[in-house]
C-alpha cells in the first residue's frame, strides 16, 4: 500500500509531487504537479482533472519511486483509505 504525506503550504521540496484532490460536481477530482525550484513555475501533469486513483497512479509514475508524494485535500474532500495511507 502506498504511503503519502499530507501537503502543507510551506512545503518547498523541489521535485516533490503534489496530488491536489478537490470536489467538482459532487465527485472527487484531482490533478498532479511537480514542485519546481524557487523562482520557477511548477509543472502540471497532464493539465486536466482526473479521478483520485488516476492522479495517484500518475504521481507514482512521475516520482520514480524517489520523490516524495504529497496530497492536498481541498474543500470537503476526505481521504479514502482505499487510495493508500496518508501520513501527517
Amino acid at each position: 500500500m502506498m504511503l503519502y504525506q499530507r501537503f502543507k503550504s510551506n512545503t518547498t521540496v523541489p521535485d516533490a509531487i503534489v496530488v491536489k484532490l478537490y470536489s467538482s460536481g459532487g465527485t472527487v477530482r484531482g490533478y498532479v504537479r511537480k514542485i519546481a525550484d524557487r523562482g520557477q513555475d511548477d509543472t502540471i501533469f497532464p493539465g486536466e482533472e482526473m479521478t483520485p486513483e488516476a492522479a495517484l497512479k500518475l504521481a507514482a509514475s512521475h516520482s520514480d519511486g524517489v520523490a516524495p508524494i504529497y496530497v492536498e485535500l481541498l474543500e470537503d474532500v476526505e481521504w479514502d483509505p482505499r487510495w493508500g495511507e496518508l501520513a501527517g
